[in-house]
This record gives C-alpha cells, structure tokens and sequence, in this order.
C-alpha cells in the first residue's frame, strides 16, 4: 500500500490529538469546575431541555447530564487506559516468550492464544459479568484483560520473531549476551513499536467494549458514574429527550480519537 501524503498524515495526526483533547478535557474538568454536582438532582426537572444554565440538559433524575458527562469521563477513560495497559504488558510477557523462544513454546502459547481468540470480547464479558454481583471499575478492567490479550500478544509475538533473527541481536549473541539482556537491550526496544501503534488503536476498542457492557446492563452500576450507564439509563427516553444522547457523542468522539492515534503512529513509524 503507497504511503499516505505528507498533508493526510498531518492531518490524521492533528484530528487525532484534537479528538483525544477533548475527551482528555472532559477525563480532568472535575478537578477544575465545581459548580456542576452529579449528585443534585431534582425530580423537577426531570429530563430537562439544553439551557444557558445546564448545556447539556438535565436526565430523568434531574441530575445535570454535563456534571453526569465529566465525571462518567473519568471513569470510562480510566478503565479504558488501564485496561489497555495491562493487556500491553501482558502482550510483553506471552509475545515476548513464545516469539523468543520458538519452537515447541511459541507453538503451545500460539495455539492457547487461537482458541481464546476465539470467545469475542463482549461476549466473554457478558458471560463473566452477568455472574458477578457487584461489578465496579476494577471487575470491569479485569474482565476486559482477561479476554482482550489475543489480539496484542500476536502482534508482539510477530514482531519479537523478527527481532530475533536481526543482524544486531545475533552479534549481540555471539559475543556472549545472555537471554534476559537480548530480550531488555536488542529485542524490546525494536519489537515495541508495533505494540505501541496498535494499543493506541485498541484504546477506542476498550472505550466501545465498556459503554456495550454497560449498556447490556452487566458492566458498571450505580453509584459509579460512567458514560455506559448514562446511555443505560436514557434509552427508554430518548424519544422525549434525546440530548440524554449526548455521553454517546464523546463515547464516539473517543474511539474515533484513539484509533486516528493509532493510524497516525503508524504512518509515523
């Protein structure tokens, strides 16, 4: 495939930072605006229209949907970020043993790594979570890991192979380097690359994956504020009031930006 023009690549670059701005912005403004209080609701005005006063409307509680929407950031990224951590390093460990290793290893971790390929990861998610009781940030982030991994370890395991074989990593074994060294100075420095372009992307699979969960009614639960749980909470009234639509915006806005990220790491690489 021909390179994408200098112009494109800038602006998939800016798109995405612009994308992810936002999105960032609304993970820290609790921290920076206090007159918005997730928690003041009043039946009153319940599923209230946009207003000078309240931007983004108010939901069926009455409770102000931007308060609601800042704060539903913190934890939809939160997850997000951490869920796409841990999944990256895990993708070190396993990707990085079996495209070491080879042989019988990397065959046995390849075919474990099909077959759990092979349960979709809001589908795991649903089976999992529909049996645990109460289900909050940390359940949810695990859950997410635990089916999510597949993905990661192959593409750190294809990249740690062809490392291996590299002209620098075999004169660094010829002159007497040990495993462990191969694999932290001359193997992970250069098969890192590809992981990190594609968890930039996988971030907007997360963000869809929590806000699905959610929705489904087995991911997070009240009291925790998320922007899943606003779209679980809106969807027997949109009809009367759909600016309650609104956390579904920045949940696109959000996929959109991480995966723009990823394309622009890519093309930078």
């Amino acid at each position: 495939m021909a390179p994408l023009p200098q112009r494109h690549r800038s602006a998939q670059g800016v798109a995405a930072a612009s994308l992810l701005g936002i999105v960032g912005l609304l993970a820290v403004a609790p921290w920076i605006v206090t007159r918005t209080d997730p928690q003041e609701c009043l039946l009153a005005r319940s599923l209230g229209p946009p207003s000078p006063a309240a931007p983004f409307g108010f939901d069926v509680q009455g409770c102000d949907l931007l308060a609601q929407t800042l704060y539903g950031a913190r934890t939809s990224l939160g997850v997000t970020v951490a869920a796409t951590v841990l999944t990256a390093l895990l993708a070190v460990v396993l990707g990085g043993i079996a495209g070491y290793a080879g042989g019988r290893t990397d065959a046995v971790l390849s075919r474990v790594t099909d077959v759990w390929a092979g349960i979709p990861l809001v589908l795991g998610g649903v089976i999992l979570l529909s049996g645990v009781e109460e289900r909050g940030p940390a359940q949810l982030t695990l859950v997410l890991v635990l089916f999510g991994w597949p993905p990661m370890v192959r593409v750190l395991r294809a990249s740690v192979a062809r490392e291996v074989v590299a002209d620098h990593v075999t004169a660094a074994r010829a002159l007497g380097a040990g495993h462990l060294r191969l694999l932290r100075r001359h193997v992970l420095p250069g098969a890192m690359r590809p992981l990190l372009v594609f968890a930039s992307a996988y971030g907007g699979v997360v963000v869809a994956a929590e806000a699905t969960l959610t929705f489904a009614g087995v991911g997070l639960g009240r009291p925790t504020q998320s922007w899943g749980i606003q779209l679980y909470e809106a969807q027997d009234w949109l009809a009367r009031a759909p600016h309650l639509l609104v956390p579904g915006v920045f949940v696109v806005l959000a996929v959109a930006g991480f995966v723009l990220l990823g394309e622009a790491l890519r093309d930078a690489a």
